[in-house]
């Protein structure tokens, strides 16, 4: 599973679409919520909301951050014209958050709620299932009261509806509100397995007659499961975490990885590592990082990444070209270690892609060899014995030693090879 935390826009944006099917009916939120950044026409944005002239409102950072009444980052009760000049304000304007420090580029405006009580319920996936934590002292500061907490346990594969939910709730929940929160939890879980959730807090969130109205939101998906769920989730996007900006390379595989069906992605972790890795597959991308840890390397990880979903040739290089002119820009004092590695395909052509490596292999020749680079492969899946070939021959006359290896060796052991001191 990789958890990816989404916008709380769209979180909300899918709760109001989604979760009356698994309530049986509205809950109250209409999902009256609107994304600002710094190409948004304010005209525009205001005729397809028009709650936002009728309604106080509130406004705050979407960033992947929380605690922002804590940081001075919420505005409330407050006309279209004030949020936008406050929004204006900070839009673009770098902020520390904690001891985090990065620019404000999106903001959510909904309209205020009014309430009296807070509440706050939260669902987590783990090994064994998932966990549904609820109190009634819902806020900023739920750290602070977490022995208020109700915990409820669901093994994986079981029915929420066969769970006597209300039971475990706080006791001094009235019988009308037990009963209100405990419909909400029950169609709120079924609703974050069915959209594939990873984690999913509401805190917090008001009450007001037979309605439910979320005030904050944590979300994150598990990307593993966009084929499954593309639909559903819509124009939703994984933004990166608040305090990490996009890389220009990470960027360009993101724009690439936009105008595929297949999957490119990439992450920079440390520009000056050892051990580079070109691997094919989401779950391939993780065995490798952990194996690389196991072995104690961990800080010279240099990217996270995969291509997967049977990119063509071009785009495959396109890719590879990126990680090597990233990978050969400075030295080592051991040198460096290109893993090109991944399980055994069910339908990339291994040939193919590993045409589109080795033309970037050859364009960086020179640079791989100051580098000192070593490069261990792996692969197996169609083609595989015709791309394990081409590479056999270009280690010939790359001048960069290339180990290859078939289905036959175990996925992850070109890394042993490649971290072995010599």
């Amino acid at each position: 599973m990789a958890q990816r935390g989404i916008r709380e826009f769209y979180g909300k944006r899918m709760l109001a679409k989604y979760l009356p099917e698994y309530l049986g009916g509205s809950f109250g939120y209409e999902g009256e919520i609107a994304l600002v950044d710094e190409n948004t026409n304010w005209d525009t944005l205001a005729k397809e909301n028009p709650w936002l002239k009728d309604k106080p409102l509130v406004a705050k950072p979407d960033q992947l951050f929380g605690k922002r009444g804590k940081h001075g980052l919420l505005l409330i009760n407050k006309n279209l014209s004030e949020v936008r000049k406050w929004i204006d304000e900070r839009m673009n304007k770098e902020t520390k958050v904690g001891k985090i420090t990065d620019s404000l580029t999106h903001f959510i405006i909904e309209p205020m709620v009014k309430h009296e009580e807070e509440y706050y319920l939260a669902i987590k996936s783990n090994v064994t299932g998932d966990t549904i934590y609820f109190s009634t002292k819902g806020g900023m500061d739920i750290e602070e009261v977490w022995d208020t907490v109700s915990e409820i346990d669901v093994p994986a594969s079981t029915d929420i509806e066969t769970i006597d939910v209300a039971a475990k709730l706080p006791a001094e929940l009235d019988d009308k509100k037990r009963e209100l929160v405990t419909k909400y939890i029950k169609g709120l879980y079924k609703y974050y397995a069915d959209l594939h959730f990873a984690y999913l807090e509401i805190n917090p969130f008001a009450m007001s007659g037979d309605n439910i109205f979320p005030l904050d939101m944590v979300a994150r998906l598990d990307d593993t499961a966009l084929y499954e769920c593309v639909e559903k989730w819509g124009e939703t996007d994984f933004p990166p975490p608040f305090g990490r900006a996009m890389t220009k390379e990470e960027a360009y595989i993101k724009s690439l990885d936009e105008k595929t069906g297949a999957s490119l992605k990439l992450t920079l972790i440390n520009p000056k590592g050892r051990v580079w890795t070109l691997v094919a597959g989401g779950g391939a991308s993780v065995i490798y990082a952990d194996t690389i840890a196991d072995l104690g390397k961990a800080e010279e990880i240099a990217i996270y990444g995969e291509y997967s979903g049977n990119p063509n040739t071009e785009l495959t290089y396109e890719y590879t070209k990126t990680v090597l002119d990233l990978m050969t820009r400075t030295k080592h004092p051991k040198g460096k270690v290109l893993l090109i590695g991944g399980g055994i395909a069910n339908f990339t052509d291994i040939a193919k892609t590993f045409t589109g490596i080795i033309k970037a292999l050859k364009e960086y020749k020179d640079k791989l060899i100051k580098n000192d680079v070593k490069i261990y492969v792996r692969r197996g899946g169609p083609n595989y014995k015709e791309g394990l070939d081409l590479m056999s021959e270009l280690g010939k006359t790359l001048g960069v030693p290339i180990e290859v290896y078939g289905p036959e060796t175990h996925m992850t052991k070109i890394v042993s090879l490649g971290l072995e001191e010599k």
